[in-house]
């Protein structure tokens, strides 16, 4: 029976899932968990086909989601980073009444670049298909690299997500590929407008996979959103900034007490 991987941390009264990105698992979030573990109680998820969920076949946006969901408290906070973050507003706009809110890291409504949109260009994404299949360890590795780019702690931060990525079984290449087409294909700007609960968006001001130029835009539509640049921060805030990135979830929970 293929089964979603779910563990579940910590002793705060309010819970949290935490979705990570393309290509990774749940690991990726040991570097906040203890600093957490007081404030919330943390569920810790491999997606449908990564990591310890990896029996799970290539699977649409939606199907994700609604995997994860079966399992998942109810009046939790759900944060998700880079493919996560589609993935958590998702669940977010299909179960408004049974979430307490919705926090994004390094992730936008649209990755692929558009007109008056920043972004990754679509033939970027595509290429990362075709590379995966001639050679699937130096792809991912490459993908891997993007995240740090340019932050101080860029050796330790991949040789961290490295550990976390060959600790755990491997996604299969069709699983990367259909992940690599939701981040080329998805596009929930008109979507988010609907949503009616607290929505905390945070990037980093280094990050070469969502640029910062697009933090402006998503202010202007969503104004109640709140945004947050972490300086000297890449994709990967939660990693090279834990301290800061830790107090702006305890920050965003009590505002939800309020």
């Amino acid at each position: 029976m293929t089964t979603l991987f779910w563990q579940q941390s910590g002793k705060g009264k309010q819970d949290i899932v935490l979705l990570h990105g393309w290509g990774l698992n749940a690991e990726v979030w040991r570097t906040i968990e203890v600093g957490c573990g007081s404030h919330f109680r943390l569920h810790l998820v491999d997606l449908p086909g990564y990591g310890r969920s990896h029996l799970f076949p290539p699977m649409s946006l939606q199907q994700m989601a609604e995997v994860i969901w079966q399992k998942a408290p109810k009046q939790a906070i759900w944060l998700g980073w880079s493919l996560g973050g589609l993935i958590a507003s998702i669940i977010a706009l299909n179960h408004q009444v049974e979430i307490a809110g919705l926090i994004t890291v390094a992730s936008t409504p649209c990755f692929s670049q558009q007109e008056n949109w920043p972004g990754i260009k679509p033939m970027v994404l595509t290429g990362f298909e075709q590379q995966l299949q001639a050679n699937f360890h130096r792809t991912v590795e490459r993908f891997l690299a993007l995240q740090t780019l340019g932050t101080k702690t860029a050796h330790e931060d991949i040789r961290l997500l490295k550990t976390v990525l060959l600790k755990q079984p491997l996604p299969s290449v069709a699983v990367l590929n259909a992940g690599l087409e939701i981040l080329r294909t998805t596009d929930l700007r008109q979507s988010l407008l609907t949503l009616n609960k607290p929505f905390l968006r945070i990037y980093g001001d280094l990050d070469g996979l969502v640029p910062r130029k697009v933090v402006p835009i998503i202010d202007g539509w969503l104004p109640n959103s709140p945004s947050v640049i972490i300086k000297h921060a890449a994709h990967a805030p939660f990693i090279s900034h834990p301290k800061q990135f830790i107090q702006l979830l305890v920050n965003f929970s009590s505002q939800l007490e309020k």
